[in-house]
C-alpha cells in the first residue's frame, strides 16, 4: 500500500463510520471492497491490520453505532469476512471479539438493521468469504450460526436466498474436502461433522410436509451435483435416492417442477454415471413422470450428453418429438400418415390434451420447437433426428397457424383453431426451419415447403417479425433448391421459384411498414451472397424491379432501411458491373452513379448506420479488387479516406482505417511484393525513398496525413488501429531504429515539423489543434520526411500508452480512497480530493 494510500485510509474509515455523514456511493464501496480483497489475497499475515489499525477500529466504531446505516453495515460484514478470509487474522479478530458481535445470532439477528435485505446480504457475503479454513468453518458449525444460513434459504429476498443456498454448497463442499481423507468415502460415518449437519438438514428438508422446504434442498442439491463431481456425493444420494423417486412417481407434489434440472447435473455427473443401471432407471422414470414441458428440459439436455446409453437418448428423443408427433397424427387423413414415433414414453393423451387447451397448446409447441432449435446448433448430435417426418410437421404448424390446413380430425380441428395466427408458434417453427442443415432438408418436401413460406411472404397478415424468419427459412430452401437444380439440371422449375420470390420481394420493398423493408433488404442480400455465380438467379433478379426499388430505398427516410439498402446496393454491384460476363444491356446500371450515391451518403447522411455501412460495403468492393484500374483505386481511396477522417461517428474513421489497411496490402500485392505487408521487405527494396512506389503512392493518397491525425482521434480504438497500421508500415519500409534520438533532426529541412509532431503526439486526444488540410508543419506527401516520421516517432510507446485502459487511473487505490472522502461530503477540504 502506498504512503498515500495509508494517509487517506484512516479518513476515509472515520468518515464512513460518522453517522451524521450521507452514505458512501455503492459503486465506491464495492471497488474499495475488491481492493481490499486483492490486498488480503496477495498477503495473507497479519502485516494488513498491523499497518493499518484503523481497519478494526473502523469495524469497532461501526458496531458501536445504535443504529448503523444499512450500507455502511453491510461494507462492514464483507469486509470483515474478506479480512478473516486468513487463519490468522480470523483469529485476531476473533479475539477480539468483532467477528461473534458481527456474525453471532444473538446481536445482529436481533436488530432493526437485520430487516434490511443488503444487511443479510453482507453477511451472507462475509461469511462466504472467510470460509477459507477449518477455523471459520468450526465457527458457524458449532456456534450455532449455520442455522441462520438454514432460515435464509427461505429469504424473502431472492438475492440473499440464492447466495445463502449457494453458500451451504460451498461450506459442505469444502468441509468434506478439508477435513475428509482423500479416498472415496464408503458411507456417511467417514463425513466430517459440518457436512452430517448439513446433509441432515437437507433430508429432513426432504421429507417435510413444507412444499417450500422441499423446494430449498432440492435447489440446493441440484447446485451442489452442478458444481461437484466428486465421487463422494453418491453417499449424500444414497440418503435421498428413494424421496426422490417418489417426487417423481407422485403427482401432487408442488416442487416436481425442479427435478428436470437435479436429475439433469446428476446425469453430468461421473459419479452418478458410474451407478450405471439404477441412476439411468432414475432418468428413464423421469422422463415418463414428469409433465411433457418438465421431461422436455430434460430430454434436451439428455441429448447433449456424449456419455448416455442408447435406449435412455432414443426415450429423451421420443420425449422431445412426442407434441410433434402429436401434430401430424391430428392433421392427417386416415391411413395417410402416422406420425413420428413408433411409440410413447408417457400417455399420449396428457400431450394430446396439452395441445387441446387454449392456456397451454402454444407454450407447449413453442418450448419443444425451442428445444429442437438448440439441438440443431449443436456441430455433432449424438442422435439421429428424423429429419423428413419433422419437417412435414413444422409444415403442418404453419398451415395451422395461418389457416390453410382443414384437418379431418376433431383434435387437429381443434388444434388449428388455436394456432390460427399465433405469431409465437410461427416465429418457434420458422426457426427450427432456419436451423435446419440444408442437406437435411428433404428433396421431396422442398417444393411444399417453398409453397407454405412463399404463402407466408405473400400474406398481408404476416406480422413484420414472423416475415423476418419466414425470409431467413426461404434464402436456406433457396440455396438448397439451386443446389438441386444444379444436380439434376432442373433449372426451370428453380427460375419459376425464384420469379415468385422476387413478384413478392417487389411487393415488399414498397411496404409502408419499415421493418419489413429493412427485413426485405436483408433477405435480397442473402440471396446474392450465396446464389450470384448462378446465371438462372441473375438473370431472374435483373429481369425484375428489385435492382431499382432498392436502389430507390438508398433515399428512404427511415435510417436502418438506408443501411441496409446501400449494403444490398453494395452486393448487387458484383452482378450489375463486377462481373466478369456482366448481363446487364445498356446503361440501366451505371457503376459511377452508384459509387457517387454511396460517397454522397458516407458524406452527407445525418445518421451513423448508413455511413458504416457505406465503409463496409467498399472495404468488401476492396478487398475483393472491384474498384477500378490502380489509378481509380487510388482517388478512390484518397476521397473516401478524406471524407471518413472528419466523420463523427468512431466506426466510420475506424471503417476508413481498415479501408487503409485493405489498400495497402492491395498496393503491396500489386506492385509485386508476394511476401504481403505484414513481412518486411529486404533493405535492398527500401534504399532509395524516392523510388519506392508503394511509398510514393501512399503519399500521393494522403494516407499517412490520415493515420498520424488518427493517433490523436479521442476514440481509443481509432487511435489503436491508426498505431497499428503505421507499425506494419514502419517495419515493411525499414524505418526502424534509423534515428536513435531526435538530436540532429533539426539540420534536417523537415525537422522542426517531426519535432512538433512528436509534442502533438504527446499530447493524444487532448490535440484538438491537429491541423487539416495542409496546414500541418509536416509534410505528409513527401516520402522523404514520412520515412523521418516514421524513424523518430516511438510507435511501440504511443501503442503501449493507448492500450492502457482508460480507468487505470480513476481505478488506482488512492483515488478511489479520495472519491469515498468526495462522496460522504466529510469536510470542504475534502472536496479538492475529488478527481
Amino acid at each position: 500500500m502506498t504512503r498515500e494510500c495509508s494517509l487517506l485510509l484512516p479518513r476515509v474509515c472515520a468518515a464512513l463510520a460518522d453517522p451524521r455523514q450521507p452514505g458512501s456511493d455503492d459503486t465506491c464501496l464495492e471497488k474499495l471492497l475488491d481492493w481490499f480483497r486483492k490486498l488480503a489475497a496477495f498477503d495473507p499475515t497479519m502485516k494488513l491490520l498491523q499497518d493499518n489499525p484503523c481497519l478494526t477500529e473502523f469495524i469497532t466504531s461501526v458496531l458501536a453505532l445504535p443504529e448503523p446505516r444499512p450500507s455502511t453495515l453491510s461494507f462492514t460484514l464483507r469486509l470483515a469476512g474478506i479480512l478473516a478470509a486468513s487463519k490468522i487474522r480470523f483469529q485476531h479478530l476473533l479475539q477480539e471479539q468483532l467477528l461473534v458481535r458481527l456474525f453471532g445470532r444473538d446481536e445482529l439477528l436481533s436488530s432493526t438493521v437485520w430487516e434490511d435485505a443488503s444487511v443479510r446480504s453482507g453477511w451472507v457475503e462475509g461469511v462466504r468469504s472467510m470460509m477459507h479454513h477449518q477455523p471459520a468453518l468450526h465457527f458457524f458449525c458449532y456456534g450455532g450460526d449455520i442455522d441462520v444460513i438454514f432460515t435464509l434459504q427461505g429469504d424473502p429476498s431472492l438475492f440473499v436466498a440464492s447466495a445463502a443456498s449457494q453458500l451451504l454448497v460451498h461450506m459442505l463442499t469444502f468441509s468434506v474436502e478439508y477435513e475428509a481423507t482423500a479416498r472415496i468415502i464408503p458411507n456417511d460415518c467417514d463425513l466430517p461433522v459440518c457436512a452430517k449437519m448439513i446433509i441432515n438438514h437437507v433430508e429432513d428438508s426432504l421429507q417435510s410436509s413444507s412444499a417450500s422446504h422441499i423446494e430449498q434442498s432440492l435447489k440446493l442439491l441440484s447446485n451442489l451435483f452442478g458444481s461437484c463431481r466428486a465421487m463422494w456425493t453418491k453417499v449424500l444420494w444414497s440418503g435421498i435416492a428413494e424421496r426422490i423417486e417418489y417426487f417423481l412417481m407422485e403427482e401432487t407434489v408442488q416442487a416436481k417442477h425442479m427435478l428436470p434440472n437435479l436429475v439433469l447435473n446428476m446425469a453430468r455427473s461421473p459419479a452418478f454415471c458410474s451407478l450405471k443401471r439404477r441412476f439411468w432407471a432414475l432418468v428413464t422414470s423421469a422422463l415418463e413422470h414428469l409433465t411433457p414441458v418438465q421431461a422436455g428440459l430434460l430430454a434436451v439436455g439428455i441429448l447433449k450428453l456424449i456419455k448416455c446409453p442408447r435406449h435412455v437418448r432414443i426415450q429423451a428423443l421420443t420425449v422431445l418429438l412426442q407434441p410433434m408427433d402429436c401434430i401430424l397424427r391430428a392433421a392427417s387423413q386416415p391411413l395417410e400418415y402416422t406420425g413420428l414415433l413408433d411409440k410413447s414414453v408417457s400417455d399420449p393423451t396428457t400431450v394430446e390434451s396439452l395441445l387441446s387447451s387454449k392456456s397451454s397448446c402454444a407454450s407447449l409447441l413453442c418450448q419443444t420447437l425451442a428445444h429442437l432449435e438448440d439441438l440443431m446448433s449443436l456441430i455433432s448430435l449424438p442422435v439421429h433426428l428424423p429429419y423428413p417426418s419433422l419437417v412435414r410437421s413444422l409444415i403442418t404448424i404453419l398451415q395451422f397457424c395461418n389457416g390453410s390446413l382443414s384437418p379431418a380430425s376433431p383434435l387437429g380441428s381443434t388444434i388449428s383453431q388455436i394456432l390460427i395466427n399465433s405469431f409465437r408458434v410461427q416465429r418457434s417453427a420458422l426457426g427450427v426451419l432456419a436451423a435446419l442443415p440444408e442437406q437435411r432438408v428433404c428433396d421431396t418436401l422442398i417444393g411444399s415447403l417453398l409453397d407454405v413460406l412463399l404463402a407466408y411472404l405473400e400474406s398481408p397478415n404476416t406480422n413484420s417479425t414472423v416475415l423476418k424468419k419466414t425470409f431467413q427459412a426461404t434464402s436456406k430452401c433457396l440455396v438448397h433448391l439451386q443446389e438441386l437444380s444444379d444436380s439434376n439440371n432442373q433449372w426451370q422449375q428453380t427460375q419459376k421459384v425464384l420469379e415468385d420470390v422476387f413478384l413478392v420481394l417487389q411487393k415488399r420493398l414498397c411496404s409502408p411498414c419499415w421493418e419489413v423493408r429493412d427485413s426485405s433488404l436483408e433477405f435480397l442480400t442473402v440471396l446474392i451472397l450465396y446464389l450470384r455465380d448462378h446465371s438462372e438467379f441473375r438473370q431472374s433478379l435483373l429481369s425484375s424491379e428489385v435492382p431499382r426499388l432498392t436502389e430507390n430505398l438508398l433515399e428512404d427516410p427511415e435510417g436502418y432501411v438506408r443501411a441496409s439498402a446501400v449494403t444490398a446496393v453494395g452486393h448487387l454491384a458484383f452482378i450489375t458491373y463486377f462481373a466478369s460476363e456482366s448481363p446487364v444491356i445498356g446503361n440501366q446500371y451505371n457503376k459511377e452513379n452508384t459509387v457517387a450515391k454511396l460517397q454522397q451518403i458516407l458524406s452527407t447522411d445525418p445518421e451513423g448506420f448508413p455511413r458504416r455501412a457505406v465503409i463496409s460495403i467498399f472495404n468488401k468492393w476492396l478487398k475483393e479488387c472491384c474498384t477500378g484500374q490502380p489509378e481509380e483505386t487510388e482517388q478512390f481511396v484518397s476521397r473516401v479516406i478524406q471524407t471518413v477522417e472528419h466523420d463523427l461517428d468512431w466506426e466510420v474513421r475506424l471503417g476508413g482505417l481498415e479501408l487503409v489497411e485493405n489498400f495497402c496490402i492491395h498496393t503491396m500485392c500489386r506492385i509485386g511484393h508476394p511476401e504481403y505487408l505484414y513481412a518486411p521487405v529486404s533493405s535492398a527494396v527500401t534504399s532509395s525513398v524516392h523510388h519506392d512506389e508503394s511509398l510514393q503512392i501512399f503519399c500521393r493518397t494522403k494516407l499517412f496525413s490520415f493515420l498520424f491525425r488518427s493517433l490523436c482521434d479521442c476514440d481509443k480504438p481509432v487511435g489503436q488501429k491508426a498505431c497499428e497500421v503505421l507499425l506494419v508500415l514502419r517495419s515493411h519500409f525499414n524505418a526502424i531504429d534509423a534515428l536513435e534520438n531526435s538530436q540532429g533532426i533539426e539540420d534536417s529541412p523537415a525537422g522542426p515539423g517531426i519535432l512538433w509532431l512528436q509534442r502533438t503526439l504527446r499530447q493524444g486526444s487532448l490535440a484538438q489543434n491537429f491541423p487539416t488540410d495542409g496546414g500541418s508543419e509536416v509534410d505528409f506527401q513527401d516520402p522523404e520526411t514520412v520515412i523521418l516520421a516514421l524513424s523518430v516517432i516511438d510507435l511501440k510507446e504511443l501503442y503501449d500508452e493507448l492500450n492502457k485502459t482508460s480507468d487505470h487511473v480513476e481505478k488506482s487505490p488512492q483515488s478511489l480512497l479520495q472519491d469515498i472522502l468526495a462522496t460522504v461530503g466529510t469536510i470542504e477540504e475534502n472536496e479538492v480530493d475529488c478527481y
